[in-house]
């Protein structure tokens, strides 16, 4: 039997009990819709999953007299009371607008700013006989869009756009398929939060230089395809006072009163009040093992999985959060009241836990944004990677990567890898190369390499972007001439395929410089820059990332050639320029104190120099992770500084930490393990 007839088994027979927990609005059918599984794609893949009506038909939006079943967030039981009234927001005249021109439309606001009740509500009001085609998981993407392709009227509708990035997830040419030649027929409508929809901001792609960039561009470019609309948290007086037209709705009259502090729609999706109740619940005797299923469901979604967690899951991986805070001192509750607990609506709007039995659990996401939430701990990690799939474990290792977690990025990208994940092996090589294997992270992109040649085509972007993985990881080997001169045929390569303002070809270009630099010829580095530099102002702008990583490198090989003291002055303006645009933790920030630590070492203020790395190994840790080889690398420099200043006991026991960690992070024969022992044994004579 599939889940959505058993689904629809149970809302036939439901009465009450602890096995009622968590069965929403949309799984009780009581407006004829259930969620019915298709048969699997690929063997070993999850079923594909589309809404459906019992009679096992895609639904009209006519048919859609619950804005639930459209994800917004579902009132809680059988009974459950009816959605609060739609109130027009400022954003409607500008949707309906781009929804009419058809085509693909992204609604982005923060979490709890009311996207989907909007969308679901100017949608049904313009296209009641279209089709609505919801995939409930990613991987009934494919099924979805097929679907759509097929009607003559059809909305795909992306409720949580990130959630259908990534593997196996929407690519340009799917909806270029689907919309293109379709105008009014074919319309593709999103959603996202400002929280994800943040991390495919231009200046992002900076902080991904020789990491997973190409993953990055492939779902920078679904979204520039989209018409995009705003839709802010906090209400206008205007729409405030349309609200108060539905003042005899409890909800929107307690929604009006805390207008001052939260977003209209975010009290009625009751994001405050859920939250109080997280932190309230970790009191002796309240609900502490519920707050801890909810902490469980919080991290996996902070972990990269994209999709619900079952029950069985949630029982499983939930003790040692409750165990961190006290374990039986606290008097837990039993699981079946604890997860009663999470799913319950606070007025009868949305629970902690949204989801059901049938297809399981995942945390409102207005919890993800709760303040100083420490890192996804370590058993939740490796739980979780036991548990899922190579899709799944490309998600998180994505995350994991972007969060400067390289060990668990190798981890999860080999998995992925292992199981087949599209782009697994070259998102793969380059975490292992920036974890510090360099020399491995060649071997693995050259294979990639040579297999995009042959699928692709020379001039392919993707094999271009192989290129550029494998010249910059060959200078991080160590040969810094074979890196110059691979960026010196890219450069003219992506000029060719892709124009030379392209971002790809300015990249190139800063890398053939620094190369140039790093392999001993630095008058060339610093014409190369001073072109580039000139080229960016232009098309960037003067804020941009990018510009101050191409300033700071032309500050760094003018100075070989320069005054120091010039060289020192413009660094201190371009810091105030980066933490004034990226802020003081930003890594291209934390780059440019390590150049301004490495100029006082030159110019002989070895303690100076050394009062600044001590002080850059902890904002660097702090950043990219204590073992990230920029950190072995800050701790080295202090080290020399210490021996500068005649220090070499104090260096000696620093350099004998720092080669026992190089040796254990890095890969052997690593550049700066070589240079650790160099150095030791220089303190040691």
């Amino acid at each position: 039997m599939g889940i959505g007839a058993c689904a629809l088994g149970l809302a036939a027979t439901w009465t009450t009990g602890p096995l009622a927990t968590g069965i929403g609005a949309a799984v009780t059918a009581v407006y004829s819709l259930v969620a019915d599984h298709m048969r699997p794609q690929r063997a070993g893949s999850h079923a594909a999953a589309l809404l459906r009506t019992t009679a096992g038909r895609i639904p009209t939006f006519h048919q859609l007299d619950r804005p639930e079943l459209a994800g917004v967030h579902p009132a809680e039981g059988q009974h459950a009371q009816p959605a609060p009234p739609y109130v027009e927001r400022d954003a409607e005249p500008l949707l309906r607008e781009a929804l009419t021109q058809g085509g693909f439309v992204l609604i982005v606001g923060e979490s709890t700013a009311g996207k989907t009740r909007l969308a679901y509500e100017v949608a049904r009001s313009l296209f009641p006989r279209h089709a609505f085609v919801r995939p409930l998981t990613r991987t009934a993407l494919a099924a979805a869009i097929e679907v759509a392709r097929r009607r003559r009227r059809a909305v795909l509708w992306l409720d949580d756009l990130e959630n259908f990035l990534g593997a196996d997830g929407v690519t340009p040419s799917m909806l270029a398929g689907l919309v293109q030649g379709r105008a009014g027929c074919a319309v593709v409508l999103a959603t996202m939060r400002s929280e994800e929809y943040r991390r495919y901001d231009a200046r992002e792609e900076s902080r991904l230089t020789g990491s997973d960039r190409d993953a990055w561009r492939v779902q920078r470019e679904v979204l520039d395809q989209a018409r995009k609309i705003r839709l802010a948290r906090h209400w206008s007086r205007t729409e405030q006072h349309r609200a108060a037209a539905h003042r005899a709705d409890p909800r929107i009259r307690l929604a009006l009163q805390s207008c001052d502090r939260f977003g209209l729609a975010e009290v009625v999706a009751a994001g405050p009040e859920l939250l109080a109740a997280w932190e309230n619940a970790w009191a002796p005797g309240a609900n502490p093992r519920g707050a801890a299923v909810v902490a469980t469901a919080v991290d996996c979604r902070r972990a990269g999985l994209r999709r619900p967690v079952s029950r069985q899951w949630l029982q499983e991986l939930h003790p040692p959060y409750l165990a961190e805070r006290g374990g039986p001192d606290l008097q837990p509750e039993p699981f079946e009241q604890a997860m009663q607990w999470a799913c319950k609506a606070a007025y009868a709007t949305s629970g902690l836990l949204v989801g059901n039995y049938s297809q399981g659990y995942m945390a409102f996401d207005y919890l993800l944004n709760t303040p100083r939430l420490p890192p996804v701990p370590d058993h939740l990690w490796e739980a979780l990677l036991g548990r899922v799939g190579p899709a799944d474990a490309y998600d998180m290792g994505l995350v994991a990567h972007q969060l400067n977690q390289l060990s668990r990025a190798v981890t999860a990208l080999g998995l992925a890898r292992e199981g087949g994940a599209a782009g697994a092996d070259f998102l793969l090589a380059i975490a292992v190369g920036d974890r510090g294997w360099p020399r491995q992270a060649v071997r693995n992109l050259e294979e990639v390499v040579r297999r995009r040649r042959a699928d692709l085509g020379p001039g392919h972007p993707e094999t271009l972007s192989a290129r550029h993985q494998l010249a910059f990881f060959k200078g991080e080997a160590g040969d810094a001439h074979a890196a110059e001169a691979a960026f010196g045929e890219l450069v003219a390569d992506t000029t060719a395929m892709l124009g030379p303002t392209h971002t790809d070809t300015l990249a190139a270009r800063h890398q053939q410089a620094y190369f140039a630099g790093e392999a001993g010829d630095t008058r060339t580095a610093v014409r190369q820059l001073r072109a580039l530099l000139e080229d960016r102002l232009r098309l960037e702008g003067p804020d941009h990332p990018q510009v101050l990583a191409t300033r700071r490198s032309l500050i760094w090989f003018s100075s070989l050639h320069e005054d120091l003291g010039g060289a020192q002055l413009q660094l201190g303006r371009l810091l105030e320029d980066a933490q004034r645009c990226l802020g003081p933790d930003d890594p291209h920030t934390l780059a440019i104190v390590s150049s301004q630590a490495a100029l006082a070492a030159r110019a002989g203020r070895a303690d100076e120099a050394e009062v600044a790395f001590a002080q850059l190994v902890i904002d660097r840790s702090r950043v990219l992770g204590p073992d990230h080889p920029h950190v072995v690398h800050t701790r080295l420099q202090r080290c020399q500084a210490l021996m500068a200043q005649g220090r070499t006991a104090e260096a000696c026991e620093l350099l004998t930490q720092v080669l026992q960690d190089a040796e254990r992070i890095l890969e052997p024969g690593h550049r700066h393990i070589h240079l650790a022992r160099l150095m030791l044994g220089q303190a040691q004579e």
